[in-house]
């Protein structure tokens, strides 16, 4: 596209010196660092294959792309290769402080306004109000609706989801520090385990973030623990990827319900988490408390940040009843910047402060 922005020059260096090209981004406050150029081919005949490369060699631009001191404990990034789905603008993989995620929603919806400006998809006719781009995520296809004018994005994006479904209500784990507390499993293109905050006597809205992402990672680990996850469709996506408390406002209202999502290595979500977002919705449409094209909205404690999502058709997943979730966010560039990769970085493989 004639305008999308030059990639950034760096200062003069080792021209053998790797470099690394990032566009930043954040949506809804949680950065998304997205790898415009520096990568190794990322090898592998589906987007699986390449996640599962990935891990194995190049962990390392990972580490680079997230860590201290190009980055921080709790930056997000995602890699772009090509998908294998013919119906796929983008193939993209996720990176956070652990590794590697099989869906980020808040990441989708900054994508979907990336791929619009930087010429990823074909630029839409005159007058197109909103743009479609699909993204193939490791979790599958997702449609992203990108508000625009002129063939340029505003902000606002919207995106539909993967099939979500509610794996498992009321399992009863026994949480060290907390005793028996009862939660809910539910998949959005990861799967969550959601409980009330207060269940583990904490006000999601008052409590010290460190509290709750003690308690929410306690959480995590007796239930990868005590109960196996399955995916109908993929071992590579039969993993608990974190645990969201919630002010336990299930019921439909039409003020915004509180989430904190802690996932990977006690990361801490500023957004209200999209992928999030579509699994509570699943959760909450199982137990009859939503209803079709019913529209909730969700706020981040951390930030304030509200998405907002909604039931648009049933589905299936394997045996399981399943919903689409549209879930609708604002997405924000920050800025551009080119990185050498020299040496031994001392800090690639931990974080300044622990």
């Amino acid at each position: 596209m004639e305008n999308a922005p030059a990639v950034p020059r760096l200062p003069p260096h080792d021209p053998g010196t790797p470099a690394l090209s990032v566009v930043d981004m954040h949506t809804g406050g949680e950065p998304l660092r997205i790898l415009l150029a520096g990568c190794p081919e990322v090898v592998g005949p589906t987007l699986l294959a390449k996640r599962r490369y990935m891990r194995r060699h190049l962990d390392h631009v990972r580490r680079r792309l997230v860590f201290e001191p190009r980055g921080h404990r709790d930056m997000y990034g995602a890699v772009l290769v090509p998908s294998e789905l013919p119906d796929a603008h983008l193939g993209v993989l996720f990176l956070h402080n652990e590794g590697y995620s099989s869906m980020c929603g808040h990441a989708v919806l900054a994508l979907g306004r990336f791929a619009l400006d930087f010429g990823l998809v074909p630029e839409p006719p005159a007058g197109t109000r909103e743009a479609c781009v699909n993204i193939h995520c490791p979790c599958g296809l997702v449609a992203a609706f990108v508000a625009c004018e002129g063939g340029r994005s505003l902000g606002p994006v919207r995106f539909h989801s993967v099939p979500a479904f509610v794996l498992a209500t009321d399992l009863i784990v026994d949480v060290p520090g907390h005793g028996k507390v009862v939660v809910d499993i539910a998949y959005g293109g990861a799967f969550y385990a959601f409980v009330s905050a207060e269940k583990l006597e904490l006000d999601i809205c008052s409590a010290k973030t460190k509290d709750l992402v003690d308690a929410a990672s306690a959480v995590t680990e007796a239930v990868k623990a005590q109960f196996k996850i399955n995916h109908p469709d993929s071992e590579d996506l039969a993993f608990l990827y974190g645990t969201i408390l919630t002010d336990g406002k299930d019921a439909y209202i039409k003020e915004p319900t509180t989430n904190l999502c802690v996932f990977a290595d006690a990361q801490v979500d500023r957004s209200p988490t999209g992928s999030g977002v579509t699994a509570r919705i699943a959760l909450q449409y199982h137990k009859g408390l939503l209803e079709l094209n019913q529209t909730r909205a969700f706020k981040s404690t951390t930030t304030g940040s509200v998405f907002t999502g909604k039931a648009v058709r049933e589905a299936k997943c394997g045996d399981f009843k399943a919903i689409i979730v549209e879930v609708s966010g604002q997405a924000h560039y920050t800025g551009m910047a080119s990185f050498t990769v020299e040496g031994d970085d001392p800090l690639k493989d931990g974080f300044l402060l622990k």
